[in-house]
């Protein structure tokens, strides 16, 4: 891995234990690869508010305690623009440029899937907290997730479509071609539903672009086919402009039922309420929760004056994590050395209680987690229905 030395005090920069200034203090670099610009920069600024939430707390009590040392945290964000290809550049450049000590992020699995490779054969740990493509992780013993998998997730979907809505043994799926998440949901919900109603039971499958900002085409299609339920396994900002243009054509009260990509705070809003009454599967709901999970959601609307998206609280539980396991295992001068036994730790730690439900990560570094079905109240709250697995 290529380092970078810079003359004088500030060669210790090379280090992620740093003696700041060349004073007394010690830091402790975390890395961020989230989209601050994009199509979706809800999604980075969820991310980093429950990263500074985190950082602030620790730093203003002292730092970090690891063996009866303190050290301040040095969280590093970089925007990937919810790009791959930016995704992976951002990682290279936290690993050999910054020299982060581990990774959070990205959100997605588009840019997860290219950033988790780099983060794999650069041996840095990465815990993406929003990134349910399987492939995220497969392969890479670096790379862990916080989230639910997609193939639990469009289970969960379909059961909870044939609880929901008896009599509904048709449907039609409209997806973003160019994003992995959204490809690999799609076939997986249709898959399913099969398995449940036979073929011919999807009567559309289509497929839009990620600039694309007229449906017409697509929805009158589904219109025409006599689906009974439409499933949107998409991105807020595309699912805002999918459902009112749904019902300028004619869709009705027909049931739309969407995936975690929904939930963000942003989708009411963007869609002019038109997504009210429906339901997603997610990871997380703000409305009626308890425990630590209630603390963390007071925390945030004390900081920010919103309810935190499941974004926000899967990122405070990827954050909380590293830093828990820091602590446990110790610090070393070596920057690789330190990165081999975060790894380990993570793989070892059993029965973590997280905001988004406890979490022990299995051999690919994936969590067992049950999906939660929210449904958008009327006054735009996201509000828990029930877990499905």
């Amino acid at each position: 891995m290529k380092k970078v030395f810079i003359p004088g005090c500030f060669a210790l920069i090379a280090l992620s234990l740093v003696l700041a200034g060349c004073g007394g203090g010690r830091t402790i670099k975390i890395g961020f690869n989230i989209p601050l610009t994009g199509n979706s920069p809800k999604l980075g600024e969820s991310a980093k508010n429950s990263a500074e939430l985190i950082k602030n707390r620790i730093n203003s009590a002292g730092g970090l305690d690891v063996n009866g040392t303190k050290y301040t945290l040095d969280f590093i964000y970089t925007d990937n623009e919810l790009k791959p290809e930016s995704a992976a550049l951002a990682a290279l450049r936290l690993i050999e440029q910054d020299s982060v000590l581990a990774i959070v992020g990205p959100v997605g699995s588009g840019r997860a899937i290219p950033a988790g490779q780099i983060s794999n054969d650069n041996r840095t740990p990465m815990i993406s907290p929003w990134a349910t493509n399987p492939d995220v992780t497969k392969n890479r013993p670096y790379v862990f997730r916080t989230c639910i998998l997609d193939p639990v997730q469009a289970l969960a979907a379909v059961r909870f479509a044939v609880q929901q809505f008896p009599g509904v043994t048709t449907a039609a799926v409209l997806y973003n071609v160019d994003d992995d998440y959204s490809n690999g949901l799609a076939a997986l919900f249709r898959t399913t539903w099969e398995s449940n109603y036979g073929a011919g039971s999807i009567r559309v499958f289509e497929s839009f672009g990620e600039n694309d900002k007229d449906f017409s085409v697509q929805l009158t299609k589904i219109t025409n086919s006599n689906a009974q339920l439409l499933y949107l396994p998409d991105y807020y900002n595309h699912v805002a402009l999918i459902v009112p243009q749904a019902k300028n054509l004619n869709w009705g009260d027909k049931p739309v039922l969407g995936s975690d990509s929904w939930g963000s705070t942003d989708l009411v809003t963007l869609s002019d309420n038109a997504v009210r009454g429906y339901y997603f599967t997610d990871h997380f709901a703000a409305a009626g929760a308890t425990g630590i999970t209630k603390e963390f959601i007071d925390e945030y609307r004390a900081a920010y004056n919103e309810s935190p998206d499941s974004v926000a609280a899967l990122t405070y539980d990827s954050t909380e994590i590293l830093l828990k396991v820091i602590a446990d295992t110790g610090l070393t001068g070596n920057l690789q050395n330190n990165r081999e036994a975060i790894k380990n730790a993570i793989v070892a730690l059993r029965d973590y209680p997280g905001v988004t439900g406890n979490m022990t990560f299995n051999a690919d570094g994936d969590p067992d987690k049950t999906a939660v079905v929210v449904q958008v109240s009327d006054s735009g709250e996201f509000t828990f229905v029930t877990n499905m697995k």
